[in-house]
């Protein structure tokens, strides 16, 4: 059998690839440099062209484009009115910003144990969660997968709840036939440069309720309002506090251009994950990703789990070796109650969630970005084949 490049051996690749990365091509680029040449560089057109056309694209009404996706589910937690005492029911299996932003605005994150097939917020388990405290509903899009959003609206709707739908890894991906951004009270995007389409750094909220919008608006834009004052042209006033979530044209002029190819984007993402799939079928000593017939996922990531009693060896250890190739791999995510904040704000304990902690044990994400070769594929393929046949039982 071959020797592991961790033991010595040589590895699969002569340099690192990572687990995602941004393609920015001469038409991103010339975007950029004609705002640069223009009158605005920020606050300007391309804020608002760039605003109508992911909201035409998603089917949405609205969008508010703001700094960061953090930016985007703090602004979203806000304008729900989200305040000290108010409760969020939320995944523990999501990246920190979805949890932090309730914390930002007073309120606190309750945790729901995720199905095991999709990785998604358990619906029953929403349930079991709701109190006379509960404002929202923040489900996420985990790796790009959709979420049971007609049983989670159902839910709401029962309880007078808004839904807030983290879709930061799920711009372009489908449920029922329908794009993502048009099918929660808000949903909010991100444009980080591992994500579908990038801004650099980046976010929106899409909504279809007018008041909402104009909420969200001000609120990236510190409070300030403007209209209906008849103080002068120069007069604007502050009712209630936001912050500065403005996104510049330098960035929307980016997105605009990025979002020309996002469909092509997503439609290499599947390729490769149909690639891993099918190369991957044998494969005992791990799960790959499920895909629901009701959804078109559009894989941010690509998540395996180890099936840890059929290797010899601990996730560490496969982890190690796959970079020892020169494979990026990366674990998405550490559970946010396991987080030190979380331990020590909340009674939350390892062992409340199951099937969360479960996944996490064995997860181990590996490279899928548009910019991708065959080549590189196949080196993924080629480095998980070696490794793990390395050390099954």
């Amino acid at each position: 059998m071959e020797c592991l490049a961790i033991d010595g051996g040589k590895p699969v690749r002569g340099e690192l690839l990572p687990y995602g990365h941004q393609w920015i091509d001469e038409d991103d680029i010339a975007s950029v440099v004609e705002v640069l040449r223009s009158d605005w560089i920020t606050q300007g057109p391309k804020v608002d062209e760039f605003e109508r056309k992911v909201a035409r694209y998603c089917g949405a009404k609205y969008a508010v484009a703001v700094s960061s996706g953090t930016a985007a589910l703090h602004t979203a937690c806000a304008v729900a009115g989200i305040s000290e005492g108010d409760e969020a029911i939320t995944t523990p299996m999501t990246f920190s910003a979805t949890a932090n932003a309730v914390v930002y605005c007073g309120g606190k994150p309750v945790f729901a144990d995720i199905k095991e097939d999709t990785l998604n917020i358990d619906p029953e388990e929403i349930r079991r969660r709701i109190s006379a405290r509960t404002k929202t509903i923040l489900p996420v899009d985990f790796t790009g997968h959709p979420a049971d959003l007609d049983e989670i609206r159902n839910i709401a709707k029962e309880s007078n709840l808004v839904v807030i739908e983290d879709a930061a890894h799920a711009l372009g991906a489908e449920y029922k036939g329908r794009k993502i951004g048009g099918l929660a009270d808000m949903t909010i995007l991100s444009f980080h440069p591992v994500k579908h389409i990038t801004t650099g750094e980046g976010g929106m909220i899409l909504t279809d309720n007018k008041d909402f919008y104009q909420k969200l608006k001000t609120y990236r834009h510190h409070g300030i309002i403007k209209s209906g004052l008849d103080k002068g042209p120069w007069y604007y006033d502050i009712d209630d506090l936001g912050h500065n979530f403005r996104l510049t044209d330098l960035q929307c002029a980016l997105g605009i251009s990025q979002l020309k190819k996002l469909d092509r984007f997503i439609a290499r993402r599947r390729e490769i994950a149909a690639r891993y799939n099918k190369a991957f079928s044998e494969f005992t000593e791990f799960l790959t990703p499920f895909e629901s017939h009701e959804v078109k996922a559009v894989y941010h990531l690509y998540v395996i789990q180890l099936k840890r009693e059929r290797l010899i060896v601990s996730r560490e250890q496969v982890f190690k070796a796959l970079r020892a190739e020169n494979i990026g791999v990366n674990v998405h995510y550490i559970p946010v109650h396991f987080l030190s904040f979380y331990q020590k704000k909340s009674a939350y304990k390892k062992g409340d969630f199951p099937r969360a902690e479960k996944y996490y044990e064995g997860a181990i994400t590996l490279p899928i970005f548009p910019g991708m070769t065959d080549k590189d594929v196949e080196d993924v393929i080629q480095a998980v084949c070696k490794v793990i046949k390395y050390y099954r039982k």
